[in-house]
Order: C-alpha cells, then sequence, then structure tokens
C-alpha cells in the first residue's frame, strides 16, 4: 500500500469527533447517534453504518469529571467571596451546576468517544478486507 493509497483510506479523526460531539453518526454526520439518553444505536439509520461494536465503558465519565471538576474547581474560587457568610447556598448552588453541568456533558463525550473510535478503526469499527 502506497502513502497515497493509506491517506485515501483513513477516515477524518477531527470529523468524526466533531459528530460525536453533535451525537450524530460518525461516518455520515446524519442518522442519531444515540437511541436513548446513553444508549448507541446499533446501526445508523441514515448510512447503515455499523456502531455497537463501540467501547466506551468508563472514558465518558472521566472526561466529564475532570471538566466539570476543574470547571466548578473556578467558579468556587470565583463565588466564595461573595457566598462565605452562607455555605449552604454555595454548597446547594454549586452541586446543581455540577450535577446539570454533568448530565448534559456525558452524552456528547460518550459520542466523542465512538466518533473516534470509528475513525482510528478500533475495537471492530475497520473496514471490512475483500
Amino acid at each position: 500500500m502506497t502513502t497515497t493509497d493509506r491517506t485515501e483510506a483513513e477516515r477524518d479523526v477531527k470529523q468524526a469527533v466533531l459528530r460525536g460531539l453533535k451525537e450524530r453518526c460518525p461516518n455520515c454526520g446524519e442518522g442519531n447517534l444515540f437511541s436513548k439518553y446513553l444508549k448507541v444505536v446499533d446501526r445508523c439509520a441514515e448510512c447503515g453504518e455499523e456502531l455497537h461494536h463501540h467501547r466506551a465503558d468508563d472514558g465518558p465519565a472521566y472526561l466529564v469529571i475532570l471538566i466539570v471538576g476543574h470547571i466548578m474547581g473556578f467558579v468556587l474560587h470565583g463565588t466564595f467571596g461573595y457566598l462565605r457568610d452562607d455555605p449552604l447556598i454555595l454548597a446547594l448552588l454549586l452541586s446543581a451546576v455540577a450535577i446539570v453541568a454533568s448530565l448534559l456533558l456525558l452524552p456528547r463525550m460518550k459520542g466523542l468517544m465512538v466518533g473516534y473510535q470509528w475513525a482510528k478503526e478500533m475495537h471492530g469499527f475497520d473496514r471490512p478486507r475483500g
């Protein structure tokens, strides 16, 4: 295989990841990636790409914890001076923000991981040989 053949055969990682972040099929960008909140469809309804091969496992949760933890750290530093006298409001407010942010980010991070795995042909996403 020449380098020209290899570059034509490679899948665009950036495009697949962006489509995953939008919760769309990494192949066509049209079909929905999820049938439920975090349930990846077995096959894209638009292009027929099989998506059941993914192995996201705990990766999306780790990414969400990393992102939300850093954001909440900055928010805590910024709001502590204003709400220092009432720590209960500070705790309730920051807890609510952390929960909502986590629930919003989790499917997007799973889509990102599925898109990356598809683009890198990992875990059964490789093209049929023949």
